[in-house]
């Protein structure tokens, strides 16, 4: 990473620069070693008081203090894209809630206030895209107060690591003692891929709605009740699939939305001891091929950052990260 001029390290960020794409350089402690040298890239998200603050695309925050920086710079947004389907934020962060949606919600300027009576932190929490129309101290306490009438923790839905998303609206909440929770990412890949997969489909049934055995299998289905099945039901175009099993629940199931040229997938499981025979797989190729048919290009899904072998599953089916989003909890 070039930082000089000339052969000088200079600091060619300002105040200013706060919601831009940076790059520093800043001295550390090598603990008796001398001084060593750290790289950090992310959104410079405040410069306060002597303190730098950026966040990196992970969503994690790094404050550095100003007189430990060597160097810093501007730097453009990340690459495009090489593979899959070009997408902006905004875009799939629209397709990613008309996925999931809730049973309630109200806005509060462009942000929209989602309840689902405590069914997953998604239907449950503000997606705020755009502005809220009043001081974001403000509009945090307007939030408190309607999840507070509904007897729901406050949650905010934010995203980093794509141009255009908010790793300014993080730092905000991180310095008025909202506490991050939970963090996923959103990928993205082709969707002929997967439906051209080769698995043996002929056992998955699709359906419209997810009946009692489906149910069963479904490991958040601890709380039952309408609101659950209005989420889950919630999308342009909802489909089910179910491979039988031997007992009451089927040894696998999954969720795909086809929203325009997006298929989202959600909710696939496997039973514990079916692992490791290809269901996942299969599953979600009999969803893509449906998908397909009503004429979706473009694939998305989201995964946890623990569940690594979610991960190394959608990494052999082509999906690549496209950002990640992050649920901030009121303290």
């Amino acid at each position: 990473m070039e930082f000089t001029i000339g052969g000088r390290l200079e600091v060619r960020i300002t105040p200013a620069d706060v919601g831009k794409r940076v790059s520093v350089r800043r001295r550390t402690d090598g603990g008796g070693t001398g001084v060593e040298f750290t790289d950090v890239v992310g959104v410079l998200t405040s410069w306060q008081s002597g303190v730098v603050s950026i966040t990196r695309k992970s969503g994690e925050s790094v404050h550095i203090v100003e007189s430990s920086l060597v160097a810093g710079k501007v730097v453009p947004a990340a690459p495009a894209r090489r593979r899959g389907p070009a997408a902006s934020f905004e875009e799939l962060a629209a397709v990613t809630a008309r996925a999931w949606q809730p049973v309630e919600s109200e806005a509060l300027g462009d942000w929209r206030l989602r309840a689902a009576g405590g069914f997953t932190r998604r239907a449950n929490s503000v997606l705020p895209l755009g502005d809220p129309g009043l001081p974001l101290g403000e509009a945090f306490g307007r939030v408190r107060r309607w999840y507070g009438e509904r007897d729901l923790p406050a949650y905010i839905q934010t995203a980093t690591g794509a141009e255009g998303a908010q790793e300014v609206l993080c730092a905000e909440l991180e310095r008025h003692g909202w506490r991050r929770e939970v963090s996923a990412e959103v990928r993205i890949a082709a969707l002929a891929p997967v439906g051209d997969r080769e698995a043996e489909v002929s056992a998955v049934r699709l359906s419209r709605e997810p009946d009692a055995a489906w149910l069963a299998r479904y490991q958040r289905f601890s709380t039952p009740g309408p609101h659950v099945l209005r989420v889950l039901g919630s999308g342009p175009s909802v489909w089910f699939a179910s491979v039988p099993g031997s007992g009451d629940a089927p040894d696998a199931i999954g969720r795909c939305v086809v929203d325009g040229r997006w298929a989202g997938f959600m909710a696939v499981e496997v039973a514990p001891a079916q692992r490791r025979r290809g269901l996942a797989t299969t599953v979600m190729t009999a969803l893509a091929r449906r998908a397909l048919d009503e004429g979706a290009s473009a694939a998305w899904l989201q995964v946890e950052e623990d569940n690594e072998g979610a991960r190394v599953l959608y990494d052999g089916m082509g999906f690549t990260g496209h950002h990640r989003y992050h649920h901030y909890r009121s303290a």
